[in-house]
Protein backbone atom coordinates (compact mmCIF):
# COMPACT_ATOMS: atom_id res chain seq x y z
CA UNK A 1 0.00 0.00 0.00
CA UNK A 2 2.75 2.43 0.84
CA UNK A 3 4.73 1.64 -2.66
CA UNK A 4 1.50 2.27 -4.11
CA UNK A 5 1.11 5.68 -2.50
CA UNK A 6 5.21 6.34 -3.20
CA UNK A 7 4.24 6.05 -6.57
CA UNK A 8 1.42 7.90 -7.19
CA UNK A 9 2.93 10.99 -4.98
CA UNK A 10 6.27 10.69 -7.59
CA UNK A 11 3.45 10.86 -10.57
CA UNK A 12 2.06 13.70 -8.74
CA UNK A 13 5.25 15.59 -7.89
CA UNK A 14 6.41 15.05 -11.89
CA UNK A 15 6.73 18.36 -14.04
CA UNK A 16 5.11 17.44 -17.15
CA UNK A 17 4.28 21.44 -18.62
CA UNK A 18 6.04 24.56 -18.18
CA UNK A 19 8.18 23.20 -14.75
CA UNK A 20 4.67 22.74 -13.21
CA UNK A 21 3.33 19.07 -11.95
CA UNK A 22 0.83 17.27 -11.64
CA UNK A 23 -0.56 18.54 -8.50
CA UNK A 24 0.18 21.87 -9.62
CA UNK A 25 -1.91 21.88 -12.47
CA UNK A 26 -4.91 19.86 -10.69
CA UNK A 27 -5.36 22.74 -8.43
CA UNK A 28 -8.45 25.02 -8.99
CA UNK A 29 -6.65 27.78 -9.39
CA UNK A 30 -4.85 26.53 -12.39
CA UNK A 31 -8.01 24.82 -14.04
CA UNK A 32 -9.39 28.28 -13.75
CA UNK A 33 -7.19 30.09 -15.51
CA UNK A 34 -6.91 27.33 -18.02
CA UNK A 35 -10.55 27.66 -18.36
CA UNK A 36 -10.25 31.27 -18.68
CA UNK A 37 -7.31 30.69 -21.46
CA UNK A 38 -9.72 28.99 -23.70
CA UNK A 39 -12.57 31.54 -23.63
CA UNK A 40 -9.76 33.78 -24.56
CA UNK A 41 -8.96 31.66 -27.57
CA UNK A 42 -12.26 31.05 -29.04
CA UNK A 43 -13.20 34.37 -28.72
CA UNK A 44 -9.65 35.58 -30.47
CA UNK A 45 -10.60 32.92 -33.44
CA UNK A 46 -14.02 34.45 -33.28
CA UNK A 47 -13.11 37.95 -33.84
CA UNK A 48 -10.28 36.89 -36.04
CA UNK A 49 -12.62 35.58 -38.37
CA UNK A 50 -15.05 37.75 -38.68
CA UNK A 51 -12.45 40.58 -39.15
CA UNK A 52 -10.78 38.77 -41.56
CA UNK A 53 -14.18 38.30 -43.46
CA UNK A 54 -15.13 41.81 -43.37
CA UNK A 55 -11.29 43.13 -44.22
CA UNK A 56 -12.05 40.93 -47.26
CA UNK A 57 -15.54 42.24 -48.09
CA UNK A 58 -14.26 45.81 -47.86
CA UNK A 59 -11.74 44.99 -50.56
CA UNK A 60 -14.02 43.53 -52.62
CA UNK A 61 -16.41 46.09 -52.94
CA UNK A 62 -14.10 48.90 -53.12
CA UNK A 63 -12.85 47.11 -56.20
CA UNK A 64 -16.28 47.03 -57.55
CA UNK A 65 -17.01 50.62 -57.11
CA UNK A 66 -15.24 51.28 -60.35
CA UNK A 67 -15.05 50.08 -63.61
CA UNK A 68 -11.56 51.13 -64.09
CA UNK A 69 -10.23 49.08 -60.66
CA UNK A 70 -9.95 45.45 -61.84
CA UNK A 71 -12.39 42.83 -59.52
CA UNK A 72 -9.88 39.90 -60.13
CA UNK A 73 -7.10 42.08 -58.03
CA UNK A 74 -9.29 43.21 -55.31
CA UNK A 75 -10.99 39.61 -54.94
CA UNK A 76 -7.02 38.19 -54.68
CA UNK A 77 -6.18 40.85 -52.02
CA UNK A 78 -9.46 40.30 -49.94
CA UNK A 79 -8.33 36.75 -49.72
CA UNK A 80 -4.42 37.40 -48.59
CA UNK A 81 -5.93 40.01 -45.78
CA UNK A 82 -8.36 37.49 -44.42
CA UNK A 83 -5.66 34.91 -44.25
CA UNK A 84 -3.32 37.53 -42.70
CA UNK A 85 -5.84 38.26 -40.21
CA UNK A 86 -6.48 34.52 -39.02
CA UNK A 87 -2.89 33.80 -39.09
CA UNK A 88 -2.07 37.00 -36.57
CA UNK A 89 -5.42 35.63 -34.61
CA UNK A 90 -3.61 31.85 -34.25
CA UNK A 91 -0.33 33.47 -32.84
CA UNK A 92 -2.74 35.61 -30.24
CA UNK A 93 -4.03 32.16 -28.85
CA UNK A 94 -0.94 30.22 -28.68
CA UNK A 95 0.95 33.57 -26.99
CA UNK A 96 -2.39 33.20 -25.06
CA UNK A 97 -1.43 29.58 -23.87
CA UNK A 98 2.12 30.70 -23.06
CA UNK A 99 3.68 29.54 -26.59
CA UNK A 100 6.90 31.36 -27.39
CA UNK A 101 5.55 32.09 -31.39
CA UNK A 102 9.12 32.64 -32.50
CA UNK A 103 9.70 29.30 -32.58
CA UNK A 104 7.40 27.93 -33.39
CA UNK A 105 7.25 30.40 -36.26
CA UNK A 106 10.93 28.92 -37.20
CA UNK A 107 9.35 25.29 -37.61
CA UNK A 108 6.31 26.61 -39.78
CA UNK A 109 9.03 28.16 -41.81
CA UNK A 110 11.31 24.57 -41.51
CA UNK A 111 7.81 22.68 -42.18
CA UNK A 112 7.17 25.18 -45.11
CA UNK A 113 10.32 24.25 -47.13
CA UNK A 114 9.76 20.83 -46.64
CA UNK A 115 6.32 20.99 -47.82
CA UNK A 116 7.32 23.48 -50.91
CA UNK A 117 10.20 20.90 -52.04
CA UNK A 118 7.31 18.62 -52.00
CA UNK A 119 4.27 20.30 -53.50
CA UNK A 120 6.49 22.11 -56.69
CA UNK A 121 4.16 21.99 -59.02
CA UNK A 122 1.31 23.50 -56.92
CA UNK A 123 3.80 26.17 -56.24
CA UNK A 124 4.58 27.12 -59.54
CA UNK A 125 0.71 27.11 -60.19
CA UNK A 126 0.39 29.60 -57.24
CA UNK A 127 3.27 31.80 -58.63
CA UNK A 128 1.80 31.96 -61.63
CA UNK A 129 -1.57 32.88 -60.58
CA UNK A 130 0.05 35.56 -58.15
CA UNK A 131 1.58 36.60 -62.07
CA UNK A 132 -2.01 36.65 -63.55
CA UNK A 133 -3.78 38.17 -61.09
CA UNK A 134 -0.95 41.50 -60.75
CA UNK A 135 -0.05 41.89 -64.43
CA UNK A 136 -3.70 41.03 -65.87
CA UNK A 137 -2.99 39.89 -69.16
CA UNK A 138 -6.97 37.95 -68.43
CA UNK A 139 -9.52 39.14 -66.34
CA UNK A 140 -13.34 37.72 -65.59
CA UNK A 141 -15.68 38.02 -68.57
CA UNK A 142 -12.92 37.87 -71.03
CA UNK A 143 -13.20 35.72 -73.92
CA UNK A 144 -10.03 34.17 -74.49
CA UNK A 145 -8.44 31.05 -76.40
CA UNK A 146 -5.08 29.32 -74.35
CA UNK A 147 -3.62 26.54 -74.81
CA UNK A 148 -5.98 25.54 -77.88
CA UNK A 149 -8.90 25.84 -75.46
CA UNK A 150 -11.52 28.40 -76.36
CA UNK A 151 -14.10 30.16 -73.76
CA UNK A 152 -15.40 32.93 -71.27
CA UNK A 153 -13.70 32.95 -68.01
CA UNK A 154 -15.27 32.65 -65.41
CA UNK A 155 -12.76 32.52 -62.16
CA UNK A 156 -9.38 33.57 -61.68
CA UNK A 157 -7.43 31.49 -58.41
CA UNK A 158 -4.13 31.24 -57.29
CA UNK A 159 -3.93 27.54 -58.81
CA UNK A 160 -5.83 27.68 -61.95
CA UNK A 161 -8.72 29.91 -64.33
CA UNK A 162 -11.98 28.67 -65.00
CA UNK A 163 -13.27 29.03 -68.99
CA UNK A 164 -17.03 28.43 -69.75
CA UNK A 165 -16.80 26.91 -73.63
CA UNK A 166 -19.48 28.21 -76.50
CA UNK A 167 -20.76 24.83 -76.07
CA UNK A 168 -21.16 26.24 -71.93
CA UNK A 169 -18.64 23.26 -70.68
CA UNK A 170 -16.64 23.84 -67.73
CA UNK A 171 -12.84 24.05 -68.91
CA UNK A 172 -10.23 23.99 -66.05
CA UNK A 173 -6.72 25.40 -67.16
CA UNK A 174 -3.89 25.10 -64.38
CA UNK A 175 -2.15 28.60 -63.86
CA UNK A 176 1.29 27.18 -65.15
CA UNK A 177 0.02 26.38 -68.39
CA UNK A 178 -1.90 29.67 -68.52
CA UNK A 179 1.40 31.79 -67.57
CA UNK A 180 3.64 29.74 -69.92
CA UNK A 181 1.23 29.41 -72.89
CA UNK A 182 0.23 32.52 -75.67
CA UNK A 183 -2.80 34.20 -74.47
CA UNK A 184 -5.25 35.17 -76.93
CA UNK A 185 -7.46 37.56 -75.38
CA UNK A 186 -10.45 38.60 -77.68
CA UNK A 187 -12.28 41.21 -75.58
CA UNK A 188 -9.21 43.68 -75.25
CA UNK A 189 -10.40 45.48 -78.03
CA UNK A 190 -13.80 47.14 -79.03
CA UNK A 191 -13.21 46.22 -82.53
CA UNK A 192 -12.32 43.58 -85.08
CA UNK A 193 -11.68 42.76 -88.52
CA UNK A 194 -14.13 40.36 -90.18
CA UNK A 195 -12.71 38.45 -93.13
CA UNK A 196 -14.13 36.90 -95.96
CA UNK A 197 -13.37 35.32 -99.18
CA UNK A 198 -15.83 34.89 -102.12
CA UNK A 199 -15.21 32.98 -105.29
CA UNK A 200 -16.92 33.90 -109.11
CA UNK A 201 -17.03 32.57 -112.28
CA UNK A 202 -14.58 33.74 -114.62
CA UNK A 203 -17.41 34.49 -117.23
CA UNK A 204 -18.92 37.09 -115.00
CA UNK A 205 -18.56 40.87 -114.52
CA UNK A 206 -16.53 41.84 -112.00
CA UNK A 207 -17.04 45.18 -111.18
CA UNK A 208 -20.54 43.99 -111.17
CA UNK A 209 -19.82 41.52 -108.38
CA UNK A 210 -17.79 43.95 -106.50
CA UNK A 211 -20.70 46.31 -105.89
CA UNK A 212 -22.87 43.63 -105.57
CA UNK A 213 -20.72 42.50 -102.78
CA UNK A 214 -19.90 46.00 -101.13
CA UNK A 215 -23.51 47.02 -100.71
CA UNK A 216 -24.82 44.02 -99.71
CA UNK A 217 -22.01 44.38 -96.80
CA UNK A 218 -21.93 47.58 -96.34
CA UNK A 219 -25.87 47.56 -95.97
CA UNK A 220 -25.45 45.72 -92.39
CA UNK A 221 -25.52 48.46 -89.74
CA UNK A 222 -22.64 46.20 -88.24
CA UNK A 223 -20.10 47.07 -90.90
CA UNK A 224 -18.17 49.65 -89.85
CA UNK A 225 -17.02 52.63 -92.43
CA UNK A 226 -13.74 53.28 -90.83
CA UNK A 227 -11.07 51.72 -91.27
CA UNK A 228 -12.35 51.61 -94.92
CA UNK A 229 -13.79 47.98 -96.00
CA UNK A 230 -11.12 46.28 -98.06
CA UNK A 231 -13.07 44.29 -101.13
CA UNK A 232 -10.48 43.31 -103.36
CA UNK A 233 -9.33 40.59 -106.69
CA UNK A 234 -6.94 38.28 -103.97
CA UNK A 235 -6.92 35.01 -105.96
CA UNK A 236 -7.36 33.64 -109.58
CA UNK A 237 -7.77 29.80 -108.84
CA UNK A 238 -8.52 27.09 -111.41
CA UNK A 239 -12.37 27.68 -111.36
CA UNK A 240 -13.08 31.05 -109.77
CA UNK A 241 -11.89 34.37 -109.42
CA UNK A 242 -11.97 35.22 -105.18
CA UNK A 243 -12.50 38.25 -103.80
CA UNK A 244 -10.81 39.12 -100.50
CA UNK A 245 -13.02 41.13 -98.43
CA UNK A 246 -11.88 42.65 -94.94
CA UNK A 247 -14.54 45.18 -92.91
CA UNK A 248 -14.47 45.93 -89.20
CA UNK A 249 -17.36 45.56 -86.87
CA UNK A 250 -18.14 45.85 -82.97
CA UNK A 251 -15.70 42.59 -81.15
CA UNK A 252 -19.83 42.11 -79.71
CA UNK A 253 -21.00 41.68 -83.30
CA UNK A 254 -18.69 39.48 -84.51
CA UNK A 255 -19.20 35.77 -84.87
CA UNK A 256 -22.59 36.04 -85.48
CA UNK A 257 -21.74 39.19 -87.98
CA UNK A 258 -19.43 36.78 -89.98
CA UNK A 259 -22.40 34.07 -90.55
CA UNK A 260 -24.58 36.09 -91.50
CA UNK A 261 -22.90 38.12 -94.13
CA UNK A 262 -21.39 34.82 -95.63
CA UNK A 263 -25.68 33.63 -96.35
CA UNK A 264 -26.24 37.51 -97.62
CA UNK A 265 -23.64 37.49 -100.34
CA UNK A 266 -24.70 34.18 -101.33
CA UNK A 267 -28.22 35.04 -101.37
CA UNK A 268 -27.41 38.81 -103.16
CA UNK A 269 -25.07 37.01 -106.13
CA UNK A 270 -27.52 34.62 -107.19
CA UNK A 271 -30.20 36.76 -106.91
CA UNK A 272 -28.15 39.16 -109.17
CA UNK A 273 -27.55 36.40 -111.77
CA UNK A 274 -23.55 35.97 -110.97
CA UNK A 275 -21.98 32.87 -111.08
CA UNK A 276 -20.64 31.30 -107.78
CA UNK A 277 -18.64 28.35 -109.41
CA UNK A 278 -17.88 24.49 -107.89
CA UNK A 279 -15.37 21.86 -109.00
CA UNK A 280 -16.95 19.73 -111.41
CA UNK A 281 -15.64 16.46 -112.86
CA UNK A 282 -15.94 15.01 -116.04
CA UNK A 283 -15.91 11.14 -116.80
CA UNK A 284 -15.70 10.03 -120.20
CA UNK A 285 -16.12 6.01 -121.11
CA UNK A 286 -13.60 4.67 -122.55
CA UNK A 287 -15.20 2.76 -125.78
CA UNK A 288 -14.94 -1.11 -125.63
Amino acid sequence: MLLQEDKVEEVMNTAIWNEQTLADLLTIEFLAAMFGNVLAAILILLVGFIAGGWVRRRLVSLGGKSKHLDITLFNFLGNVARYVVITFAFLFVLNTFGVQTTSFVAVVGAAGLAIGLALQGTLSNVAAGVMIVFFRPIKLGDFVEVGGQMGTIKEITLNFIELASPANVQIIIPNAQVWGNTIVNYSVYDTRRAEWTFGVGYGVNLQKAEQVIRDTIMADPRSQTAPEPFIQINNLNASSVDFLVRVWCSSADFFQYQADMKRRVKEALDAAGIDIPFPTRTIVQAKA
